[in-house]
C-alpha cells in the first residue's frame, strides 16, 4: 500500500489548521475595553453573537461605540463571568 504525504508547503499546511487567537487571561489584561473578537473569546461566544447583542441591544452586556467600532468593558465581562449581569 502506498502512503500519501502532504504536498503542501509548510506555510500552507499550518494555515489550513484552525487555531484560536492568543488573548491574555482576564486577570493579566491591562486594557479597560476590548474589541469584539476578544470579548467573544472570553465569553465563549462567536463574534457575530456579540455584534447581535450590540445591534439588538438585548445581550447580557452592552458595548460602547467608538467611531463606529464596538468596545466591550472588561469590568462588564468579568462581572458576567462571575455570575452577575445587568
Amino acid at each position: 500500500m502506498k502512503t500519501v504525504t502532504s504536498q503542501l508547503p509548510a506555510t500552507q499546511a499550518t494555515s489550513a489548521t484552525h487555531s484560536l487567537p492568543a488573548y491574555p487571561p482576564l486577570d493579566q489584561e491591562t486594557r479597560t475595553h476590548v474589541e469584539t473578537a476578544c470579548a467573544a473569546f472570553h465569553l465563549m461566544r462567536k463574534p457575530q453573537t456579540m455584534r447581535a447583542y450590540a445591534c439588538l441591544e438585548n445581550g447580557p452586556i452592552t458595548p460602547i461605540r467608538i467611531n463606529g467600532r464596538l468596545a466591550w468593558r472588561l469590568a462588564d465581562i468579568r462581572s458576567l463571568l462571575e455570575g452577575g449581569a445587568k
